[in-house]
């Protein structure tokens, strides 16, 4: 008789398991793209010798490179990279969800709408800034931030976090797109992450330009704009696409200052942190992690102290040191790391573009 029951609880439970995993693979796929500005390999490498505990970086096991150059210089910038994850088309230096032709591109955001997604964009730039301004707008120089400001009024996005109050109410064509935003049935903030309002869509402006570095006493605003963008997502029960960039990695670079360097890096590792907690609750989540280019020619190098008594260079056997070649981008392979449903197609080496490319290829086969 025990054996009657314990066998039939065996397939009691088998036919749970079966129908719980049938159940998940019908759900339409999340999808989370972050993106450390200026993070090469030598800048992801800095969590392992800097931080305290095991970077987050850790847990990934499907990784690749890809190469990053532009239609019109070698070395990119941040504009013509994130173009490039947004649409699946390279463009020239400086361009925003333009062709190099100067055409618009739908972006990513865009062709997901249509198939019923949310979306949002957490950054420590304004939100008019390069990288996120290349998942909705469309204009020919990054530098138009009051433009791109336009796009944003239009682009439906869900959620959004990050600076550039000013590029919205204090403009040169005295447009108030604060209000206009307001009009559109967003819920807004220029003070706080407050709590969100399911019914509206929400956008947080917290600094007229840019948030502080770290440096500056940048608390766990990445952190907890990433949760609250996750959370909101969630609850309204419906597929999203939510981009998340540090932004600062990349000002470290061109600072050549190895502090903020290596601050914002364990600031990013620790967002990880929050977005690896979220995808094994939700593991129909798609997580990407990369970054536009390189900054800095950074490397990690041996350590010296000078003696003082003998006045002589000695290497410190237990210590590393943060090089820079110069203050300006390089063009070496970047690495993608990936987890969750799709997560293998991001393994091998393959140009900046595929990205967009594969995730979409993630979603169809989802």
């Amino acid at each position: 008789m025990k054996n009657i029951l314990k066998n039939t609880l065996l397939v009691l439970l088998s036919i749970l398991y079966i129908g719980c995993k049938k159940e998940t693979s019908k759900k339409p796929l999340n999808v989370i793209l972050m993106i450390g500005d200026g993070m090469g390999l030598a800048q992801v490498s800095t969590a392992f010798y800097f931080g305290k505990n095991t970077p987050n970086f850790e847990q990934f096991k499907e990784i690749g490179f890809i190469k990053t150059q532009s239609t019109s210089h070698t070395i990119t910038d941040s504009a013509a990279g994130a173009t490039a994850f947004a649409t699946g088309e390279k463009t020239y230096k400086r361009a925003i969800g333009v062709s190099k032709d100067s055409l618009p591109i739908p972006t990513i955001i865009e062709t997901l709408q249509q198939k019923g997604y949310q979306s949002g964009l957490v950054s420590l730039t304004p939100i008019t800034h390069a990288t996120p301004g290349a998942f909705y707008a469309h204009v020919k120089d990054r530098d138009s931030h009051e433009e791109i400001a336009l796009d944003l009024i239009d682009a439906n996005i869900d959620f959004f976090a990050g600076g550039g109050l000013k590029y919205l109410k204090r403009r040169k064509d005295k447009k108030d797109l604060y209000a206009a935003l307001l009009a559109k049935n967003y819920q807004l903030d220029s003070v706080k992450l407050s709590r969100y309002n399911i019914h509206k869509r929400n956008g947080y402006l917290l600094a007229n330009d840019g948030l502080p570095s770290k440096l500056e006493g940048r608390k766990s605003f990445f952190q907890d704009a990433t949760q609250l963008g996750l959370d909101y997502l969630t609850e309204k029960e419906k597929p999203f696409f939510l981009m998340i960039e540090g932004s600062y990695i990349d000002w470290g670079g061109h600072a050549m200052d190895a502090e903020l360097l290596k601050q914002e890096v364990l600031d990013f590792d620790k967002t990880l942190g929050v977005v690896l907690n979220y995808i094994k609750k939700h593991p129909n989540t798609l997580l990407v992690v990369t970054a536009d280019h390189e900054t800095g020619g950074v490397s990690i190098g041996k350590s010296y102290v000078i003696d003082e008594a003998t006045g002589e260079k000695q290497e410190e056997t237990t210590n590393v040191s943060i090089n820079f070649n110069n203050d300006q981008h390089s063009g070496t392979l970047i690495p993608v790391f990936a987890k969750g449903p799709g997560a293998p197609l991001f393994k091998g080496i393959y140009e900046n573009n595929e990205i967009y490319h594969k995730i979409l290829k993630a979603i169809h086969n989802k």
